[in-house]
């Protein structure tokens, strides 16, 4: 039986709770189509960016067993290695690919061609480090992509399609039009830079965070613009099963 769409899933567990009460009080979100669901994962190397990626991934997958994902993996680093033999897993310069298939299924459903809305999710590892590749390479095409992209953002919800990314730094130059505040799930891992902040979030917002200081897997969740919690991704007991679960999101 399919799961209900209007379930949540579970992003991590309270910062403050874990730390000051040893409580691990679960902090989730709404992934439906009638909420934003479009996700940004950012955070430098050693972050744990990969690794949340990972499990939110098969959390998508297991909550909605009907969806249709695609992976879009620039740098094909190990942390998805496992992925490499999937249909719709598209590495380096196969990207583009990933892309055009969604933004296809994106058009037929805008024009009335598609009517199903089986929930379909593109999941882009280091988005902005493939964008500005490709504005070396060929800047009109990476204007393009972004353009798809800036697309699938301001409609993809009402028409069941999610875009999933990660980067380290989410630059403007590879958001236009002041798309990277079209995610409604935001979290920033690790210890940013000031600047990352700045870049996703209203003042008053980070003046909340005060002397917290996070480590690997934890950091800031910022969920539809509003509502800031301070989360930590708990270690995941049976990554074969979330493997597993990848897995078959990208082949059935």
């Amino acid at each position: 039986m399919m799961k209900n769409c209007d379930d949540k899933i579970t992003l991590g567990c309270s910062f403050d709770c874990w730390y000051g009460y040893g409580i691990k009080q679960p902090v989730s979100v709404d992934i439906s189509v009638k909420t934003n669901s479009h996700i940004l994962i950012c955070g430098m190397s050693g972050s744990g960016k990969s690794f949340c990626e990972n499990i939110l991934f098969a959390k998508l997958a297991e909550k909605r067993p009907d969806s249709e994902c695609y992976f879009a993996d620039y740098k094909q680093e190990d942390n998805f290695h496992y992925l490499r033999g999937c249909s719709r897993y598209f590495p380096y310069k196969r990207t583009l690919e990933a892309l055009d298939s969604v933004y296809g299924i994106l058009q037929k459903r805008q024009s009335g061609e598609d009517e199903s809305r089986k929930p379909v999710t593109l999941i882009w590892d280091e988005y902005v480090a493939n964008i500005l590749a490709l504005q070396n390479e060929d800047k009109k095409k990476a204007a393009t992509v972004m353009n798809r992209v800036s697309e699938i953002l301001m409609i993809g919800r009402s028409l069941a399609v999610r875009f999933f990314c990660s980067c380290q730094r989410p630059d403007a130059s590879v958001f236009p039009s002041g798309s990277r505040l079209n995610y409604g799930i935001i979290m920033v891992l690790g210890a940013p830079i000031q600047s990352i902040y700045e870049m996703l979030m209203p003042t008053e917002y980070i003046s909340r965070i005060e002397d917290r200081e996070f480590r690997t897997g934890e950091g800031v969740l910022l969920l539809q613009g509003s509502e800031l919690h301070f989360i930590k991704v708990p270690m995941v007991r049976d990554v074969e099963r979330m493997q597993e679960l990848c897995i078959r999101a990208l082949t059935e």
